[in-house]
């Protein structure tokens, strides 16, 4: 694995906030599950310690704290820099979320998931950068950049009931709904020293695109469930198309 002192480096970087993220997690279990039916399948193919890419697809708002809360590890998403306003914002980072601008070149944001990584913490990413049908119609780079500078695997998963059909970006399921959290087998990319061509991170991103596509069926026909289809008409989704 790569340290703070390789390029890009990030021993000047404040890492994320752990304490409430990690001691607290149980609480938010104990709640989301007196509304919520959540089911975390295959969490044995999820590494038990060092470093942890979590790619997975985002069909609903609650796909962020699910992703913290219940995923075998305690999970540092990149998370819409929107978000990081009043209590809201000041909630997100006690509990170690990672700002994020989806909209242009955000070296901050990198840099901080990358120093998450080289800690041997797990780090979140939804690759589509957006709320949407959840097949990956986009994808983005960033999980396959942070992979080839630290050498960290990536995790598929996919999200399954977190937005029902027909739902609008920001509708959250019927009490009682069930959730699958899904959790795909590890995806292994060699770390590459700097520098790393735009080439190189385009063919591991279409790499981990098939990959995470391939997941997303076998999670559909194991629980035998179909994602929601795409956002209503009138609630389009903003899809960046810069950012990571």
């Amino acid at each position: 694995m790569t340290t703070h002192a390789d390029r890009p480096r990030t021993d000047g970087v404040r890492s994320p906030a752990t304490f409430w993220l990690y001691r607290f997690r149980w609480f938010g279990r104990l709640v989301i599950r007196r509304r919520y039916d959540v089911r975390v399948l295959h969490a044995e193919r999820f590494p038990a310690d060092g470093p942890v890419i979590v790619a997975a697809n985002h069909i609903g708002v609650i796909d962020g704290p699910l992703l913290a809360i219940f995923a075998p590890r305690p999970v540092h998403a990149w998370t819409k820099i929107e978000m990081f306003k009043g209590l809201l914002g000041r909630f997100l980072s006690a509990v170690g979320q990672i700002p994020l601008d989806r909209f242009r070149s955000d070296p901050l944001a990198v840099k901080v998931a990358l120093r998450t990584l080289r800690d041997g913490r797990v780090v979140g990413v939804f690759p589509e950068g957006t709320r949407g049908n959840g097949e990956l119609d986009t994808y983005h780079r960033g999980a396959a950049y942070l992979a080839l500078v630290t050498g960290a695997p990536v995790l598929p998963l996919t999200f399954i009931g977190s937005r029902e059909s027909g739902g609008s970006s920001g509708s959250l399921p019927k009490k009682g709904a069930r959730i699958h959290m899904v959790v795909g087998d590890p995806v292994r990319i060699d770390a590459v020293p700097w520098p790393r061509t735009p080439a190189l991170v385009e063919k591991a991103t279409l790499d981990l695109h098939r990959r995470m596509l391939a997941g997303i069926q076998a999670a559909l026909a194991e629980t035998g469930r179909a994602l929601p289809g795409p956002l209503p008409t009138n609630d389009p989704a903003l899809d960046p198309d810069e950012g990571p």
